[in-house]
């Protein structure tokens, strides 16, 4: 508000200072083209003076208190007496004599003299008048900055009161409302406003960034607990069968059944807790990992020979119709053992949850990326499931008959990103599951 009223202040005072003095300019102008005529009049031939005259007297009006005087510029005149009688200083015609013309004012009046020249002699002609006009004006224009300075001041303490309203008030309560919002109130949102304004957009980015938010502390809780679950599960069937057959002496078959037990478990709490530690370490943003030129053709066929050695009733069908001639076209930038680790969890998948029925693996590529698909013929997963797949630990509704701990998809996506590719999962209950992975081609 304050510098709004220094402005307008500042403004206006520019606007008066600046009117001033082209009133005092414009002024002195009429006064020298005056006494240019009236030395013409006076001291051209008769029949051009006389028509001079007239002009003036037809084009020039006469202003308030016009005084004109002509003398003549004698060999060692000073000008003494007739400055004394017109009240002029002494330095205002040697001015004129010198420069040519001269300016003077005195109070509201004001004085030109200019010199001029005839073929006889040189004459100082002098023009003096009252400035009415700029009294009037400088006048007139101090009465409107003294009503407009107030007026402008009432509008400016109305315009803040109503940006106050518009725009503080609504930005007061959402500083009030976020600071409601912690970890144990993710749900509450800003309300968000009808307009289409700035600050309307930015309610609604807020508001979305708060449901990205709440859906990763979800996540992160969904993982903790789960995650407790899984791992606590073996520990405490390893812990049971040691006490049980601590419990008293037994027979050495007794005592290699329990160790098969708490084998197996440890087994499966070894897998659980690499899982993890590779689901961590893929969470990074890959700087450190070291990257090199992969075929991915040649890549297919060693995931098909690992998963042969794990399961030799796989049904695992690599298609190559659609590679492109030139096999430089099928090159990614990656790590060789993260990218089998991807392609190892996303076909053992499918051929897991299909119960060995064929899997088809296709491979292809255009100028800029290369492309996998994976195609099953399992038992798919429910549409409504399909957001949840990333999610650490989840497994489908349908899988309960099926071994896994639901990591390996998370982790395949991880080392996905790290490569800059992405990964697309169609997927019906009981009609199988496509996933179509997408890489950069390595520029060569």
């Amino acid at each position: 508000m304050a510098g709004c009223l220094s402005i307008i202040l500042l403004l206006s005072i520019s606007v008066y200072y600046l009117s001033s003095q082209y009133s005092f300019t414009d002024f002195y102008k009429r006064l020298e083209i005056r006494a240019i005529f009236n030395a013409k009049t006076t001291l051209e031939p008769e029949t051009k003076a006389s028509a001079l005259k007239e002009l003036r007297d037809q084009h020039l009006e006469v202003l308030p208190g016009e005084q004109d005087y002509l003398f003549e510029i004698k060999p060692g005149s000073t000008f003494a007496r007739e400055a004394g009688q017109l009240d002029l200083p002494l330095s205002f015609f040697d001015e004129v004599q010198k420069k040519g013309s001269a300016i003077y004012q005195r109070g509201y009046t004001f004085y030109t003299g200019i010199k001029y020249n005839t073929p006889q002699n040189d004459y100082i002609a002098i023009v003096s008048a009252n400035n009415y006009y700029q009294a009037k004006q400088l006048g007139h224009l101090r009465n409107i900055f003294l009503v407009a300075i107030p007026l402008a001041s009432l509008l400016a303490l109305l315009v803040a009161i109503f940006v106050s309203k518009k725009v503080l008030n609504p930005v007061r309560e959402i500083t009030d409302r976020v600071k409601q919002i912690s970890s144990e109130s993710m749900h509450l949102r800003l309300k968000t406003p009808t307009d289409t304004d700035e600050l309307s957009k930015l309610i609604v980015t807020f508001n979305h960034m708060l449901d990205r938010l709440e859906t990763a502390f979800e996540t992160q809780n969904n993982f903790i607990s789960n995650a407790s679950h899984e791992l606590g599960t073996p520990l405490t069937a390893i812990i049971g069968e040691a006490d049980v057959t601590l419990t008293k002496s037994r027979e050495p078959h007794e005592y290699q059944a329990s160790l098969r037990v708490i084998l197996n478990e440890a087994e499966r709490l070894e897998k659980i807790t690499k899982s993890l530690l590779f689901l961590a370490q893929t969470g990074f943003d890959g700087k450190k990992q070291k990257m090199g030129i992969v075929r991915m053709d040649q890549l297919l066929w060693d995931v098909k020979e690992t998963l042969d050695k794990i399961n030799p009733n796989n049904a695992i069908l690599i298609d190559l119709s659609l590679i492109p001639e030139n096999p430089e076209r099928l090159k990614v930038l990656g790590n060789m053992q993260l990218l089998h680790l991807a392609l190892s969890n996303i076909v053992s998948n499918a051929c897991k949850y299909s119960s060995n029925k064929p899997v088809q693996v296709s491979i292809g590529a255009t100028n800029e990326q290369v492309i996998i698909v994976v195609r099953d013929e399992g038992i798919g997963i429910p549409e409504a499931e399909l957001k949840y797949i990333y999610d650490p630990f989840f497994r489908a509704s349908n899988t309960k008959h099926h071994e896994g701990y639901g990591i390996g998809l998370p982790l395949a996506r991880n080392i996905i990103r790290i490569h800059n590719g992405s990964i697309q999962v169609s997927s019906r209950k009981d009609e199988g599951t496509i996933v179509q992975l997408n890489f950069p081609a390595a520029i060569l």
